[in-house]
């Protein structure tokens, strides 16, 4: 149910158009119909507390106000559970589906199994590896051109679950015996191999299918090369996003193609990128680079380091530690096809720096080491001006700590998660996060621009701002840190009666500090329940332009918690907690 009650205490929340009477039964998730993978599912609802609500003839529990959420089990297919509120009945149907794999009548492969299932390309030599999911005692081979290459029945596999496991505790993998079937061959020569054609028999049957994808082996001495068309190349760890994220690339950055994937195109240092992200340079050569000198010039509250090039060649970034007599905070960059030709470096005494190391890692990689003064960093931003690589990093903001506007001199970005057509999670009466998150960061807004702060919304109102949009005002800001205020709700079989509690999420290690330091004065401060802090890559932890944090402050999917997130002088005290603890962060800081 999209639309929502009015909430008086918060006169910010709209009335539904269809508003139920008070002693309506009302049941906000999942919907009739709904499909999901998972074992269980919870239901999410309201009703007077005077009377029993029944599901399938047994009461559940209940909050003092009548809330509900009780996590219930699925068996495959359609599972019908019937709501039933003194004269009131409804009725919802939830679909376990099936997680294995789905075959053809008759004899034939696993639907969608046959891998690879997009056109890929490789160098000679290098491994290809094929795959089918197929009954069983099958013998199984596939052909690509003139090889045949015979599958194999492998050993059975742990099947991983979902990352966002890990937030209920779940993140073990368990046993998955699909019957799949796997062999690799290698390609000397260049060629376009064409669609593999697999073949599979059973009890002297034999069925043939044409996978999908083609395969092409690259001319090593003719590799394209691509060059980021877009403000920042996203590259992952493989060839679709369910891989990790790497160090974006600058726009300009030009690199040696040696594979390809579907859309996904695999970069000369491994990384890949989405091919929309790049465009191909015609005849150009493989970008290599020598470095010599490396200079810097000092902003107001900013450090440039320029690293004069060739060629805009790739980049990646890494902060971290280091230890010795005392510790310190290093930032660390790795230029990819660079040879150091360097013998001089200057870098007067600087407020941030204390010194600049390099090492040629690899022959093919020039790794920088910045020794920063101050053990918390204040943001960065990676840019080519033509061919040289502008790294700008942050000073320390001027904290005024003045008595009584300790935050002077600090600007914060405050994002209220969703919003327009966004909504968010929904909670027991249908209240929708994208206002909550808006109303909690008004409050919150309000108590820090009282402490001296200068604060930016991403928006004021229930309107549409897209990710990129909320990520582009961090980075034109430049805040001193950044907060992204949501309410949450669990994967379908989370425990939504038991969970409860703030979850705080970081990615960069410049925001490692606040995220553990407001997490802990929230819980201890305020007695919030924790769920646990979280490194996750999040559109709005991402942004690399100052610490920037997620917040998930309580669960909309908890009876109990819910009635916490309407209350206004709750949402008042939670504000006034945050803010101290913001506060304090900065004094701790300074010193």
């Amino acid at each position: 149910m999209k639309k929502v009650l009015g909430l008086v205490v918060f006169n910010f929340l709209f009335t539904s158009s269809v508003a139920l009477a008070q002693s309506s039964l009302l049941v906000v998730f999942p919907p009739t119909n709904y499909q999901t993978s998972t074992e269980k599912i919870f239901f999410i609802g309201t009703a007077l507390a005077n009377r029993q609500v029944l599901i399938n003839g047994k009461p559940i529990k209940r909050s003092k106000a009548g809330h509900f959420s009780p996590s219930l089990p699925l068996q495959l297919g359609e599972n019908v559970f019937k709501f039933r509120y003194q004269n009131q009945e409804r009725e919802i149907k939830v679909t376990q589906l099936s997680t294995q794999p789905e075959f053809p009548e008759g004899l034939g492969f696993a639907k969608d199994s046959l891998t690879p299932a997009v056109d890929i390309a490789r160098l000679p030599g290098e491994l290809i590896c094929f795959g089918a999911v197929a009954p069983p005692q099958a013998s199984v081979s596939v052909k690509v051109a003139n090889q045949i290459i015979p599958l194999s029945l492998q050993p059975s596999q742990a099947q991983l679950p979902a990352n966002s496991s890990v937030l209920i505790g779940r993140n073990q993998p368990t046993t998955f015996s699909p019957s799949k079937y796997q062999g690799c061959t290698t390609v000397a020569k260049v060629a376009d191999l064409g669609q593999p054609l697999f073949s599979l028999t059973l009890n002297g049957n034999t069925a043939t299918q044409l996978g999908q994808g083609k395969i092409q082996i690259l001319e090593p001495a003719q590799l394209p090369v691509t060059e980021v068309t877009a403000a920042s190349g996203v590259t992952r760890t493989g060839p679709s996003t369910d891989y990790s994220r790497l160090t974006p690339l600058p726009k300009g950055t030009r690199a040696t193609v040696t594979g390809r994937e579907g859309d996904w195109l695999r970069l000369d240092y491994g990384a890949w990128i989405n091919s929309k992200e790049t465009k191909i340079i015609p005849d150009a050569v493989q970008p290599q680079t020598v470095i010599r000198s490396v200079g810097y010039r000092q902003r107001a509250g900013e450090t440039e380091i320029l690293f004069p090039l060739q060629v805009a060649v790739p980049v990646s970034v890494e902060q971290g530690d280091s230890y010795g007599a005392l510790r310190y905070r290093t930032f660390s960059i790795t230029l990819h096809n660079t040879t150091a030709q360097t013998d001089t470096i200057r870098l007067d005494d600087n407020p941030l720096i204390s010194r600049l190391d390099w090492q040629q890692v690899t022959p093919n990689q020039v790794k920088y080491t910045l020794n920063l003064k101050k053990l918390q960093q204040w943001g960065y931003k990676l840019r080519y001006d033509n061919t040289t690589l502008v790294l700008s990093l942050r000073h320390a903001p001027n904290i005024h700590n003045r008595k009584r506007l300790p935050l002077s001199g600090i600007k914060i970005v405050l994002d209220p998660g969703h919003g327009g057509k966004e909504s968010g999670s929904s909670g027991m009466k249908g209240y929708l996060a994208k206002d909550v998150n808006l109303v909690f960061s008004k409050l919150l807004r309000d108590e820090l621009v009282q402490r001296g702060a200068v604060v930016v919304m991403t928006r004021e109102d229930d309107r549409d701002v897209s990710l990129v949009e909320r990520q582009e005002i961090i980075s034109q800001e430049e805040p001193t840190i950044s907060l992204s205020i949501h309410y949450s709700f669990l994967p379908d079989d989370g425990n939504a009666e038991k969970t409860r509690g703030l979850v705080s999420f970081w990615y960069h290690s410049q925001a490692h500090s606040p995220a553990i330091f407001l997490h802990n004065y929230l819980v201890n401060k305020h007695r919030e329940p924790s769920i646990g802090v979280f490194w996750n890559n999040l559109a709005l932890t991402r942004p690399s332009a100052a610490p920037a944090m997620l917040l998930e402050f309580r669960l909309m999917t908890n009876a109990d918690e819910f009635e916490e997130i309407v209350n206004l002088q709750q949402q008042k005290k939670l504000a006034k907690t945050f803010a101290d603890g913001v506060t304090k962060w900065f004094k701790m800081v300074k010193k």
